[in-house]
């Protein structure tokens, strides 16, 4: 009901509304008892439980007492007083000090809250033993009772609030952190393959783009007199045009291999087999099963390199004259095997990688296949050749028949 007290929540505002209803209703039935019972006094118990109602029932509407712990006190006590008054005229009045220990613990600091409750306990007990005539240990458990339970009740629950709070923070103070990361690690991605690009720019095609400017304005200089020498200055830049295309298609071919121009994976691997067949004493045949369809870039590139490694490692290493290539399109998943009828290995004591071979090791080949959601096993024995087998699922657009040619 102030400045100090935590943010209501729907929980919160259930309790204080139970609250509300459960003082109202104590009061009402101290007012109904003193009539019904025909007390004496029973036109200024109603009163007074009236003026009690009405005094409580200000604090919420009462925009200072919200804002101030101060303010909230003094509240609080006026409607203790009023109590006080009520428990003087009538014995039920006892029992709306049960309310009244939750608004004291929860308005006032804790040793504040505590001091209230007990004096309030104390009060309850010396009325309802004025009232009795006499005083008994058994008078005094209720009262007792109900402020023990209300310490333990807003104490506990304040102790909840206290670690909720402390873990919304924590996991709004570990979401930022995180979305930090995240911006710090694609920032340096991008300035990192900025000063890449830069550089690979810089050293190549900017330089050969000024060749062939000095070239051509070397040219023109010399038209009309020595058209001789005009001409050897236009073929020089050219030269560096071919030159600079040729550069320019590195960095084309650093995102898709050439041999992924205008073909499709399977005539990209059928082309490899041949090649591999002409250039070494191998004989290497292609397959393809299934049902082809559009592949994503990454999965065809993936699947090439593989093949590339795999058919390196079958040339340098396994004595072969035989290698089946198969590429399968399973559906939900491509597939690509690779077998030779080679020397074979034990895939547990495999030698260490050969710096010589560019990255087509098997750890390589691994990689590019766990980078896609995919796997790669191999099965080898010493004597009876190897198996290499690739597999990649597709995502759900990949499910129309291949179109490409």
């Amino acid at each position: 009901m102030n400045a100090a007290a935590p943010a209501l929540t729907p929980t919160n505002r259930v309790l204080t509304w139970c609250l509300h209803l459960l003082l109202i209703a104590l009061l009402v039935l101290a007012a109904a008892r003193s009539v019904a019972g025909g007390q004496a006094r029973a036109g200024a118990v109603v009163a007074v439980a009236v003026l009690c109602g009405a005094v409580y029932a200000a604090g919420p509407l009462l925009p200072r007492v919200r804002a101030s712990r101060r303010v909230a006190a003094g509240w609080l006590g006026a409607v203790g007083a009023v109590w006080l008054v009520l428990v003087v005229l009538t014995a039920d009045g006892v029992w709306v000090a049960f309310p009244l220990y939750f608004l004291q613990l929860h308005l006032l600091p804790r040793r504040a809250g505590l001091a209230a409750v007990t004096a309030t306990a104390l009060a309850a007990i010396a009325a309802f033993a004025a009232h009795q005539g006499s005083f008994s240990p058994v008078a005094a458990i209720g009262p007792a009772l109900g402020a023990a339970v209300a310490v333990a009740v807003v104490w506990g629950y304040q102790a909840l609030y206290r670690e909720s709070e402390r873990r919304r923070h924590l996991i709004e103070e570990l979401t930022a952190t995180r979305a930090d990361l995240a911006e710090a690690q694609h920032t340096a991605g991008v300035l990192a393959e900025r000063e890449r690009l830069a550089r690979e720019i810089h050293d190549t095609l900017a330089q050969g783009l000024s060749s062939i400017l000095l070239l051509l304005r070397a040219a023109e200089r010399s038209l009309p007199d020595t058209p001789g020498t005009a001409a050897r200055h236009v073929d020089q830049a050219r030269q560096a045009a071919a030159d600079n295309l040729a550069e320019a298609r590195r960095f084309v071919a650093a995102l898709t291999p050439p041999a992924l121009d205008d073909t499709t994976p399977a005539g990209a691997l059928e082309r490899l087999c041949a090649t591999t067949a002409t250039r070494h004493r191998i004989t290497a045949r292609f397959h393809l099963t299934g049902d082809p369809v559009p592949l994503p870039t990454a999965h065809e590139v993936a699947l090439l390199r593989i093949a590339q490694a795999a058919l390196a490692n079958t040339v340098r290493h396994a004595g072969a004259t035989t290698v089946e290539v198969t590429l399968s399109h399973l559906g939900d998943e491509v597939a690509l095997d690779v077998v030779d009828d080679g020397t074979g290995f034990d895939p547990a004591t495999l030698p260490a990688p050969d710096p010589g071979e560019g990255g087509f090791g098997l750890a390589a080949m691994r990689s590019r296949a766990r980078a896609l959601g995919g796997s790669l096993t191999i099965e080898s024995a010493p004597g009876h050749g190897t198996a290499l087998a690739a597999r990649l699922p597709l995502p759900p657009t990949a499910t129309r028949p291949e179109a490409r040619p």
